[in-house]
């Protein structure tokens, strides 16, 4: 694959491909929503939030990194299911990881779960995460493109839209209840799709059924808003 991406002839720069590029570009835009969500909710659990910008802005920089290593390599990472495997089983762990504790006795239901304590693990659940969650995607992405400077134009894309996603999905986990579990909701959504797919592509539930699903999730996450402590003290104030 890197060979044909070196041989990629000028033509391939055509009107032809503008189409493609788009759906490409939409794609990855829209498998990144998830993904930033899941992002968002490793970064705010970092104890220090002074430093959720330097986690975002250095997991993304991993995650591209990863992503670009995984898009040369895709053709031949597709013919082992043993990467699938280690994605799938790496999000069924972070979100079993989440959830667990997130129901431990005594936890604060306003306060984030902490995946990790240091500014470094935070870059490297972030980096890992995109890349688990790649896997998928740029497998889509070469389905349609088939070809690879194509497809790195979208991942390049879904790296960018990931940074503002998460950015701005940092803010609203602490404006809605249930956003941080809808994150995680997906993560295991998504490694048990994964997981399916280890085992039989005829199990892996259709595209428009995920999309659905991660919908209906979303529409659960931004269901309920917390009140911030000025807007709580109003409304008692009006009691």
């Amino acid at each position: 694959m890197f060979e044909q991406f070196l041989n990629t002839d000028v033509s391939f720069f055509s009107v032809e491909v503008i189409p493609i590029i788009l759906v490409v570009i939409l794609l990855e835009a829209i498998l990144s929503a998830d993904n930033a969500v899941a992002l968002a909710a490793i970064i705010r659990s970092l104890p220090d939030p002074n430093q959720e910008k330097w986690a975002l802005r250095y997991g993304v920089i991993g995650a591209l990194a990863l992503r670009v290593i995984l898009i040369f390599a895709a053709t031949w990472v597709m013919k082992y299911w043993q990467f699938e495997l280690a994605g799938s089983l790496y999000l069924l762990w972070l979100s079993g990881k989440f959830f667990l504790e997130k129901s431990k006795e005594g936890h604060d239901a306003k306060r984030p779960v902490r995946m990790a304590n240091k500014l470094w693990q935070v870059v490297l659940l972030v980096s890992f995460t995109d890349l688990a969650f790649s896997i998928d995607s740029v497998t889509v992405s070469i389905a349609v493109a088939q070809e690879t400077w194509l497809v790195l134009i979208g991942g390049v894309v879904g790296i960018i839209s990931l940074r503002f996603l998460a950015g701005l999905f940092i803010k609203k986990l602490e404006e809605f209840t249930h956003l941080e579990s809808a994150g995680y909701f997906t993560v295991l959504l998504v490694g048990l799709r994964l997981l399916l797919k280890v085992f039989s592509d005829s199990l892996v539930p259709p595209e428009w059924l995920m999309i659905t699903c991660i919908a209906l999730i979303f529409l659960w996450g931004f269901s309920k808003r917390e009140l911030s402590d000025a807007s709580e003290a109003s409304a008692d104030r009006n009691n």
